[in-house]
């Protein structure tokens, strides 16, 4: 059985672009190549994808498919940018916060992160055609007046280099505060991923402050429920917490009239080892996903057909009841909050993570800045 030249050149193309090939068929179509779309081309017709990554050769690679629009980066990808990422980048940021006028050194340091986090985030706009999501300092995540003025000036940072607020996220933990904080923004226009959601009520209390999108984290929501249980047996994926969790959520939006987008991050194999895309397929049709280079690199090798799970005809058909009238205050957010372990466990550990690299970063601008001082 022989494949022409120009159909095999053809088959090339086509798989390069997406498309995986079949098996050839016998009978009186042999010879033809039946073509069957990825599951990474397929699941981009139901949901927005976002490539979480701050490397730009990653990013540029899966761009030029076609089928991811968007990019998220956290403190993690901002700390690595910082210390073996291009150093131009870092030498610009240190320099433009040394030249601002600014005597304190931690308002220098402050300065120059934040610089640094907007020069990776334009590097990433001029690739991506969607949005960027660029992170609040987490240390801030109790302060709402700090907040919503480092989002003003991440905002400010971005327009200066000519990309223009639309594409722009401003990430907050979705800690009380910056939930406040993320109203205020959103008020302005500068709209707002509200991160680090691990509970029901935190997403509900961003959509009811009108931000424009959340970051649930089903993977890491799984890990404290196994944890907490014990359980080292295989979770089918309609069980795993993390996928119900997104479920209920999206279905939530749908049904009281929310614009809020549900972007789950972090993913966890549901059964184990083999079936890292468990919960990403748990969840196909979500409004989007941000889905780091090796889970997208499963999704692309696959041809596996993917059923569409989410529908916002039928999730208004859901029975979740609206909570706090419509509108959640402080006190009944804290105790809700509070008494969802999970929720309240992963958001402290969260915020601790992403301070943390925060910190490492500190010190590696506080050395640049020692040096092009002196």
């Amino acid at each position: 059985m022989k494949l022409s030249a120009v159909a095999f050149l053809s088959c090339a193309m086509n798989c390069a672009n997406g498309f995986t090939m079949t098996q050839l068929s016998a009978g009186p179509d042999m010879g033809k190549t039946a073509l069957k779309a990825s599951q990474l081309e397929q699941l981009s017709k139901m949901t927005t994808l976002s490539i979480d990554s701050g490397d730009i050769k990653v990013i540029e690679k899966y761009a030029k498919t076609g089928f991811i629009t968007d990019a998220t980066t956290n403190p993690l990808f901002v700390s690595q940018a910082g210390s073996s990422g291009d150093p131009k980048l870092v030498d610009d940021a240190v320099a433009f916060a040394l030249s601002s006028g600014e005597k304190d050194e931690s308002e220098i340091i402050a300065l120059a992160i934040d610089a640094l986090a907007v020069n990776l985030g334009a590097s990433i706009a001029s690739i991506v055609k969607g949005y960027i999501s660029t992170e609040v300092n987490p240390k801030l995540a109790f302060d709402t007046e700090a907040s919503v003025s480092r989002g003003r000036r991440i905002i400010s940072m971005y327009e200066k280099k000519g990309i223009p607020k639309e594409r722009i996220l401003i990430k907050l933990p979705a800690t009380w505060e910056s939930i406040l904080a993320a109203e205020i923004l959103e008020k302005e226009g500068i709209q707002c991923n509200l991160t680090l959601i691990f509970s029901f009520v935190q997403a509900v209390a961003c959509a009811q402050r009108g931000a424009h999108l959340i970051s649930p984290f089903p993977g890491r929501v799984l890990d404290w429920y196994k944890a907490k249980e014990g359980r080292t047996e295989p979770t089918e994926p309609e069980n795993d917490e993390g996928v119900v969790m997104c479920k209920k959520i999206y279905n939530y939006y749908k049904k009281f009239g929310h614009d809020t987008i549900c972007m789950p991050a972090s993913w966890r194999p549901s059964r184990g080892p083999g079936y890292e895309t468990d919960e990403i397929l748990a969840l196909a049709g979500t409004d989007r996903m941000t889905i780091p280079a090796p889970l997208l690199e499963k999704l692309e090798d696959s041809d596996e057909n993917i059923p569409r799970v989410l529908d916002p005809g039928t999730a208004k058909s859901c029975d979740e009841k609206e909570l706090g009238n419509g509108m959640l205050h402080e006190k009944e957010f804290r105790y809700l909050l509070n008494m969802d372990g999970c929720g309240n466990d992963k958001l402290a550990e969260g915020l601790r993570a992403f301070i943390a690299e925060t910190e490492k970063l500190e010190e590696i601008i506080r050395a640049k800045v020692h040096q092009s001082s002196h």
